[in-house]
């Protein structure tokens, strides 16, 4: 074999072109090392949720920052186990282009120097009713079409979006109502209203902009040094994974640890005895008019829980079921007063109603809340409810109770009462219902010596309505049936809340067997200590009844019924 060999004069000359070579790939080491994050430098690698994460590093010197934060954890529409659910995002793939095995990060946050590559800041109306288009201003980030993206923006994105059909399912997440109800779970709120999630984020300082709150960037484009310093969501669920890319670049990873009670449905981090509190609180005031439990649960759970569900299912589908503890089990805490010691259940009128709404709730409601639209459904429900409101006040009118003399004549009786029991240091005591004749369409009872004439066949019937309602928004409807029995019935409120919380445990037990046959289960522990608290409030309330008088009810009433108008009209004069 035939030997090779540098003479020293050809051994000196390739020195330098070796030293050469060596240098320049050292140096294209080093910089891909800090380009890939070997600078990178964590404040924490565990934190807890809510609190807040440093990340300071070096990038080429002139650039502008893109640091994408990634959870482990992806989602794609294929991924969800419920039925509806299934049906929304393969209708809505169809509209904002994307597939079933689309799939992405469940969160996403893009921090960087310059947004303008990913979007634009955009006037945004909400709230009031849909033909209004929005009654209060704000501003959002809109993010842009993948097609406008350039090659840049499209690198820095990382390898968890990088498609079309990923950016697409990433837009629509952060910007859709139901799509942030159903995964990212992350609303950025104006009053109590979603406008979109947290996705593309600046430095607060400089943008001054809602949603980049807890976001500080700090770049030195001369030496590339960087700091960024961002909140993590409060309700990140335990133990969650993160990824960071430092200019299209993996650089670090960190995870989230669990910052409370977690509520694995509720996908929520909260004490269950502030819920037990609030059930409480409810519950006392329902069994008071017989009207709104359901209503004020589910505002309770939306405004202070915060009820989201997992990951795939929509909050309402885990907010619903669990409502159905307070409008099933309130009443049943007040059951035994009601019926037994102060025996003002009006029974035919109570069983008709709730044969009813139950066969409302379990059976036709499944199909109304597939294929009603439930926006414009809340906006006739509001005119309904607000006509009822209107004519609870109106009902209170001296003229109106001069032609109802039976509850004229009922509330003095009531009120002599009063007098008499104060004065003899007593509490006290409520009427008896005394049947005079019962039949399908004709039932005639004495309450305090007066009679009173409803037809239950007629109940029945408004029933079915009242438990489709019921299946659709996960409350009893007795917000319905009060005010109908105190106008077209002529029954005064001591007897119509008992009536009422019958027909609201019949509508529970009918919704909630209707969402666990679509698979759809509560929060286990939100939904103890909505039981909990209703049963407790539901004996307070049936003892707290008699020391109000007929007129503070109704009053109370009309005030809840008008409170729900500005709810479904999504009016919130604190915006």
């Amino acid at each position: 074999m035939k030997k090779t060999f540098f003479t020293k004069e050809e051994t000196m000359k390739k020195i330098p072109t070796f030293f050469g070579i060596a240098f320049l790939t050292a140096v294209f080491l080093l910089w891909t090392a800090s380009f890939c994050g070997a600078g990178v430098k964590l404040s924490a690698t565990e934190l807890k949720a809510g609190e807040t994460i440093t990340i300071e590093g070096t990038i080429a010197p002139g650039q502008d920052l893109f640091l994408a934060i990634a959870s482990q954890k992806t989602f794609a529409p294929k991924d969800t186990t419920g039925p509806h659910e299934v049906k929304r995002f393969k209708k809505d793939g169809k509209k904002f282009g994307f597939k079933g095995d689309t799939r992405v990060p469940v969160y996403y946050y893009m921090i960087t120097t310059n947004p303008e590559k990913y979007g634009k800041v955009t006037k945004k109306k909400y709230g009031g009713p849909s033909f209004m288009g929005g009654i209060y201003s704000t501003t959002m980030f809109k993010l842009a079409k993948f097609d406008s993206l350039d090659e840049q923006a499209k690198a820095m994105l990382g390898p968890t979006i990088q498609t079309k059909e990923q950016w697409n399912f990433f837009k629509y997440l952060h910007e859709k109502k139901y799509g942030i109800n159903t995964v990212v779970k992350e609303g950025v709120t104006r009053g109590k209203i979603v406008i979109f999630a947290r996705s593309v984020l600046a430095d607060f300082s400089k943008s001054g902009n809602y949603w980049d709150k807890g976001t500080s960037i700090t770049l030195d484009k001369n030496t590339g040094k960087f700091s960024v310093t961002f909140q993590t969501f409060r309700h990140t669920p335990p133990d969650t994974p993160f990824d960071v890319y430092v200019n299209g670049q993996k650089a670090a990873s960190y995870t989230v640890k669990a910052n409370g009670f977690w509520l694995s449905r509720g996908f929520r981090y909260m004490n269950p005895f502030w819920i037990i509190i609030g059930a409480i609180a409810v519950a006392t005031f329902f069994t008071l008019i017989g009207a709104a439990g359901g209503m004020l649960m589910a505002a309770f759970q939306v405004m202070v829980v915060k009820t989201a569900g997992p990951v795939g299912i929509n909050a309402a589908n885990v907010l619903r079921p669990s409502n159905m503890a307070l409008t099933l089990f309130a009443p049943l805490g007040s059951f035994y007063r009601y019926a037994v010691v102060e025996r003002r259940v009006a029974w035919p009128v109570g069983i008709s109603f709730g044969v009813g709404i139950f066969i409302g709730s379990i059976w036709l409601g499944k199909y109304v809340v597939q294929y009603l639209p439930l926006k414009t459904y809340k906006e006739w429900l509001a005119i309904l409810v607000v006509l009822m409101g209107i004519r609870t006040l109106y009902e209170l009118s001296p003229k109106v109770m001069e032609k109802r003399k039976a509850i004229k004549a009922m509330v003095k009786k009531f009120n002599e009462e009063v007098a008499r029991a104060k004065a003899e240091g007593r509490s006290a005591q409520m009427g008896r219902i005394e049947p005079v004749k019962t039949g399908l369409t004709d039932y005639r009872f004495k309450f305090w010596g007066e009679e009173f004439r409803i037809n239950p066949l007629l109940f029945g019937l408004l029933g079915l309505g009242i438990g489709i309602v019921s299946r659709c928004f996960g409350i009893g409807g007795g917000f319905l049936l009060v005010p109908a029995m105190t106008t077209l019935g002529g029954l005064p409120m001591y007897v119509a809340v008992p009536i009422s919380l019958i027909g609201t445990s019949f509508s529970s037990i009918g919704a909630f067997l209707g969402y666990m046959m679509n698979r759809y289960w509560p929060d286990l522990w939100i939904m103890i200590a909505i039981i909990i608290g209703g049963f407790v409030g539901g004996m307070l309330g049936s003892r707290l009844q008699k020391l109000f008088s007929e007129k503070t009810l109704k009053w109370t009433l009309a005030i809840v019924l008008f409170f729900l108008f500005f709810r479904f009209f999504k009016i919130f004069i604190w915006v």
